[in-house]
């Protein structure tokens, strides 16, 4: 019965998604914006570890729980996962056993992930080659929902180019900025009431950060001009050379096209101002 299912899901997906997926723009999402590998490849004193790409890593460990992203090559664990889960697997936080996939995986913005994307990111991860590498699982003192949402049936994207539109679909589902950005209720990220915030502090090496606010406010990006915000956020400085804390993936970020930043921007100008709390 699940087969079947999963057959039915991914037909859904395949055939509209056939015509505008393919691996090179899964590679551009998973290595450029989408930002992958800042939670599944193991860091070294200089980065990134070498012929480790997408194994996994320790991401997180608090008093909520430890998160361990998994090995996402096809030599893992989703070696014997079909496309359809491995699709459900990443929109929607269901693995093919029923199981959910915990924090901090941004399910609240993945769920609106784009057919034709979504089936280029698997197309591109079944690429990789595989490595035999598990670096544990996770570990929550916290109970799970038992999903994040209904099933998710079929999702398009904007047309691409410089819009406010396109600008959300690009902060929100691809590189997940609004879920960073916006504080944590008991539900998840407050994104009906208090988007791009801030406010959201994130444990690691360096210490604490704190995810600042992005809205039109001056507590927030207003007093930046396009160039400031360009710098910040594919380099990690901020005006005068300031360099911002993790997690914020500037190598990934800095991989966007001239016209996706721009798009980001363009979105994060519109938001509606919100001061600090």
């Amino acid at each position: 019965m699940r087969l079947a299912l999963c057959f039915a899901f991914f037909g859904l997906l395949s055939t509209a998604a056939t015509a505008a997926s393919d691996a090179a723009r899964g590679e551009y999402l998973v290595r450029g914006p989408g930002g992958c590998g800042n939670c599944h490849t193991p860091l070294g004193p200089e980065g990134p570890v070498a012929g480790m790409e997408l194994v996994g890593r320790l991401v997180e460990q608090n008093a909520q729980f430890t998160a361990i992203a998994p090995n996402i090559t096809p030599g893992a664990r989703i070696a014997g996962w079909s496309d359809a889960e491995l699709a459900r697997a990443i929109r929607e936080g269901l693995r093919p056993d029923g199981s959910l996939i915990g924090p901090p995986m941004p399910f609240a913005m993945y769920r609106g992930l784009s057919d034709d994307d979504l089936a280029s990111i698997v197309m591109f991860l079944r690429t990789l080659p595989p490595v035999d590498h598990d670096p544990g699982r996770s570990d929550y003192m916290i109970a799970l929902p038992p999903a994040y949402g209904p099933p998710v049936q079929s999702v398009s994207a904007p047309t691409p180019g410089v819009t406010v539109e396109y600008g959300a679909y690009l902060a929100g589902p691809v590189t997940y900025c609004m879920e960073c950005h916006t504080p944590f209720g008991p539900q998840g990220p407050m994104l009906d009431t208090d988007l791009g915030r801030g406010g959201y502090e994130f444990f690691g090496p360096w210490g604490v950060s704190v995810a600042t606010n992005i809205t039109s406010h001056a507590d927030g990006i207003g007093k930046y001009s396009d160039e400031d915000l360009t710098a910040m956020i594919t380099q990690g400085k901020r005006p005068g050379g300031a360099p911002l804390l993790p997690p914020m993936p500037y190598d990934h970020l800095a991989q966007l096209t001239g016209d996706d930043l721009a798009a980001i921007i363009l979105y994060l100008r519109s938001l509606p101002p919100l001061a600090n709390r």
